[in-house]
């Protein structure tokens, strides 16, 4: 878990795949933003349904997207989302807008790393 205080997204984490092209990081950093957008509300329509492997395998993906670009905060409250039924409506909200809260901040550092 990473310390207080912590950007939302490890930029030296990301540049030890992207070898700290500022280009490349911009890219993939845009590609995660689109990806989690589209995730999130997959989510949420999961959630709505009760679709429990649909849940589980967006979450899972949405996990392993923020772990790849160094948003560990975001992929920990996505491992969250993973272990919570989406039949148990109250805990899976409760997950879900802990992860939406994450991603947001996530989020807003992409855009000012961006200049948005």
């Amino acid at each position: 878990m990473p310390a207080a205080g912590a950007r939302p997204v490890d930029l030296a984490h990301l540049s030890t795949y992207t070898g700290g092209d500022a280009a490349l990081n911009a890219e993939v950093l845009q590609l995660f933003v689109d990806q989690a957008a589209k995730l999130m509300v997959q989510l949420k329509s999961a959630l709505d349904t009760g679709d429990q492997k649909n849940w589980y395998a967006t979450a899972h993906s949405l996990k392993g997207a923020a772990r790849g670009i160094g948003a560990f905060a975001m992929a920990d409250a996505a491992a969250e989302v993973e272990t919570v039924p989406a039949a148990s409506a109250q805990q899976a909200l409760k997950a879900l807008h802990a992860l939406s809260n994450r991603a947001h901040a996530v989020q807003l550092f992409i855009e000012a790393y961006l200049d948005r």
